[in-house]
């Protein structure tokens, strides 16, 4: 499969660039945003990987302008400095982030995760089966673990945004707003509240494994209880 990196700083695109290439990925590299779109029209990518901060055209405005054309899995790379700009790529459409310095072991990680996401597609079906997850939007049912789990209409409307974007950091903003609509989107105490009541119903656990916090961005669902382990590892 395809990789776009994009990235200003040749000793990450070479560093990045060889570990793609052992794990069996084809790798095209751009150094902006511009070159990396001109690519991306060009060659169909199967997921980029992109930097935020870049001359000419910047990961955000990367990001918008390639969810105008497309749906490919998107992973930027940020600082701990960046974190408005972080959610501010998340809320443009981007599906997942990783921050310097961080392990490869990692990185790979969300690539193949995204990777099977996006082989899954489940967004249009009616019925989605998923890990521990089998939902019906018609009759509005969900099973867990084989379990029938009763849900209210914000509960189900909740987890269904879950399960179609499995894998995918969605900010809280997002969730917000699909949920609520356009006027939710500053009352981030509804979200919190809902989503400890999901979880009350669906974790196995009392340490939740499905739907997992992201610090200051949002919540990221993992349905087959695999979340990823991250390790503060320079890549240099």
């Amino acid at each position: 499969m395809r990789i776009l990196v994009v990235d200003d700083e040749p000793q990450i695109t070479r560093v990045l660039r060889a570990s793609l290439v052992s794990s069996g990925y084809e790798v095209q590299l751009a150094k902006d945003g511009v070159e990396a779109f001109d690519s991306y029209r060009e060659s169909a990518p199967d997921l980029v990987i992109t930097d935020l901060s870049m001359p000419r055209m910047d990961g955000i405005e990367l990001t918008r302008a390639i969810r105008q054309i497309g749906d490919t899995p998107i992973i930027v790379l940020s600082v701990r400095e960046q974190e408005i700009m972080k959610v501010a790529a998340l809320d443009e459409g981007a599906d997942d982030y990783v921050t310097k310095p961080f392990s490869m072991q990692e990185l790979l990680a969300r690539v193949r995760a995204q990777l099977r996401k996006s082989a899954r597609q489940p967004q249009e079906a009616t019925h989605l089966s998923i890990g521990d997850f089998e939902i019906d939007t018609e009759q509005h049912s969900v099973r867990v673990r084989q379990q029938d789990v009763h849900l209210t209409p914000k509960e189900f409307a909740l987890l269904l945004v879950f399960a179609r974007n499995p894998s995918r950091v969605l900010t809280h903003r997002t969730l917000l707003k699909a949920v609520w609509g356009p006027a939710g989107q500053d009352q981030p105490e509804y979200l919190r509240v809902l989503v400890a009541q999901l979880r009350k119903k669906i974790e196995a656990t009392a340490e939740p494994r499905y739907i997992l916090n992201e610090p200051w961005v949002g919540y990221r669902f993992d349905p087959d209880q695999s979340s990823l382990e991250s390790t503060d590892i320079t890549t240099s």
